[in-house]
């Protein structure tokens, strides 16, 4: 019995033994077919490093408000007699925009008058008598007080009439009216929108550790969506006194000319402040880098055994500007760098530079990208 066991014990790890055996065999064979199996050929597209001049920069991103801008409300009921104004157009300071009605108040005004002037009359004869010692100084003073009341009395009228007509309080360009003839307004209702748009002011924040570098009549250049074709010049003209403790930045207000009144209040700008003179710069594009937690890096092509190879080197990087990234260290110009196909490559993976032009992706200072 001990015997039968004994050999069905052995059988089993001879049949077990092998199938193991069989598949670590199996396994190395496939991993040193794999290790030495030759990589294909990648297909990438590249571009050399090239030298040029930047004039330094600080991008940044802001928005332009308009130097006088409100909307005007009625400051009294009323029902809108006349608009002496058309949507869109130019108006200048204290020009009427809404009149409403007042045909209550100008004969009440008449009413005041009226008795003002018999007030000052009446002041006028108890002077006079007052001289002659007919009246005490105390009837003096009454009618003095009376005369005064009437005045003021007409002041008050002339403000609430004046209340009724809605002028312009700078000269800018009107927005579209929010009122129509015979409609009841009462106070607090708004009217227009009046946008003064030439200057402009442009709101953006920069970090804190850029105060350093921006001062008052410094020179800036900013391009909008709505214009991608032009470029616009303007200077800083006011730096926030304190620094926001939220963001640790620094709000900077700059003026532009717009005489064309191309910027218009709320238009999103693209900034570039310049901080000094034109430098040498080593440029590559940015589809060429590899960002990474432990260094940034380039696939370099260069001849090898006569295959053209990819070899990855680290590399420094500053400012980049569209579609093109400056390297401090680790390429020189000239070198041919890989742009695209990326992920397929390793290190000293041979390579095939693709001849279509309309595989290698933009590297463009400037790109304008069309609207879809």
């Amino acid at each position: 019995m001990f015997k039968r066991m004994s050999l069905m014990l052995l059988a089993v790890i001879i049949v077990f033994g092998g199938i193991f055996g069989y598949k670590a065999i199996g396994n190395h064979f496939m991993n040193q077919f794999f290790d030495n199996m030759p990589m294909p050929v990648a297909s990438i597209t590249a571009a050399e490093a090239y030298a040029d001049r930047w004039e330094p920069a600080i991008q940044a991103v802001g928005s332009f408000v308009a130097v006088q801008g409100t909307e005007l409300t009625a400051e009294t009921s009323g029902i809108v007699n006349a608009i002496l104004f058309e949507n869109g157009s130019a108006v200048e300071k204290n020009q009427i925009l809404v009149q409403l009605d007042d045909s209550i108040d100008q004969p009440e005004l008449s009413r005041l008058k009226a008795a003002e002037q018999l007030a000052k009359l009446e002041l006028n004869r108890t002077q006079r008598l007052y001289q002659d010692n007919s009246v005490s100084e105390l009837e003096l003073r009454r009618r003095e007080s009376e005369a005064e009341q009437a005045s003021a009395a007409v002041n008050i009228q002339q403000a609430r009439i004046a209340q009724k007509v809605i002028r312009a309080p700078f000269s800018g360009i009107a927005g579209i009216r929010r009122v129509n003839l015979g409609q009841l307004v009462s106070p607090g209702s708004a009217v227009v929108s009046i946008e003064s748009l030439d200057p402009i002011y442009l709101n953006f924040t920069l970090p804190e550790q850029r105060l350093s570098q921006i001062h008052p009549g410094q020179n800036l250049s900013i391009q909008v969506d709505a214009h991608r074709d032009q470029t616009f010049t303007g200077q800083i003209t006011a730096i926030a006194p304190a620094v926001r403790a939220s963001s640790r930045s620094v709000e900077i207000q700059a003026t532009f000319e717009n005489p064309d009144q191309l910027l218009r209040p709320g238009m999103f700008a693209r900034i570039d402040v310049h901080t000094g003179e034109e430098q040498d710069v080593l440029l590559i594009p940015q589809t060429a880098m590899q960002f990474n937690t432990y260094g940034n890096s380039v696939f370099v092509l260069r001849e090898e055994d006569g295959q053209l190879k990819a070899f990855q080197r680290f590399v420094q990087t500053g400012e980049s500007r569209g579609d093109l990234i400056r390297v401090l260290d680790g390429l020189e110009a000239g070198d041919r760098v890989a742009t695209s196909g990326l992920l397929k490559l390793r290190n000293g993976a041979a390579v095939k530079v693709s001849e279509n032009g309309n595989a290698q992706p933009s590297a463009d200072l400037n790109p304008q990208p069309e609207n879809q």
